[in-house]
């Protein structure tokens, strides 16, 4: 089968996404550009960082499926399953921003960010797999694309994230033998 309705549909969900995103920017109270970077400062930040990510599916979509020649039941729930993991992003960008970037909610953001990479990554692989051997797309595939690469670099900063946590789940030895002098 074609692949516009595909298409149709995921410009739909990431249109949404971005709108939903938006709307979770607050107005500032006051007129100045200080209560701009005051009030909404984080919010617009990781609001932006959230934008070029969807914005980067978006258009790395775009350009694959102007590749594809047919899709399947398949690619259809594929999508989907990218879709899912992409629409997460307005929740988890929002906890971010209102948890002033606590390491839970940054982790939890980079885990959806890795999960909508690997996504991503196998919807390309199930529309290669779907298409005639010489097709445009896998001519245009043959080599090792850049969604490997992202999971490479997501895996790392998640497990920056854990030794991190790691290492301070055990108090600090030395604050602890200072509150035991204190105490003697």
């Amino acid at each position: 089968m074609k692949s516009t309705r595909l298409e149709a549909f995921s410009d739909g969900v990431l249109a949404i996404i971005i709108t939903i995103m938006v709307l979770e920017l607050h107005t500032p109270e006051g007129n100045g550009f200080s209560d701009l970077v005051h009030e909404t400062g984080l919010g617009f930040l990781s609001y932006l960082l959230s934008f070029v990510y969807v914005g980067i599916y978006w258009t790395n979509h775009h350009h694959y499926f102007q590749l594809v020649e047919r899709v399947d039941g398949r690619v259809l729930w594929g999508n989907l399953n990218l879709l899912f993991w992409l629409s997460l992003i307005p929740m988890t960008t929002d906890w971010m921003d209102a948890s002033n970037l606590a390491q839970v909610p940054v982790l939890v953001y980079g885990i959806n960010l890795t999960i909508a990479a690997g996504s991503f990554g196998a919807l390309i692989a199930m529309l290669r797999r779907r298409q005639p051997a010489g097709s445009r797309l896998n001519r245009a595939l043959r080599t090792v694309h850049k969604s490997q690469w992202s999971m490479v670099v997501f895996g790392i900063a998640i497990a920056m994230y854990v030794v991190t946590a790691v290492l301070w789940v055990v108090p600090d030895r030395r604050v602890e033998r200072v509150i035991a002098d204190a105490h003697q």
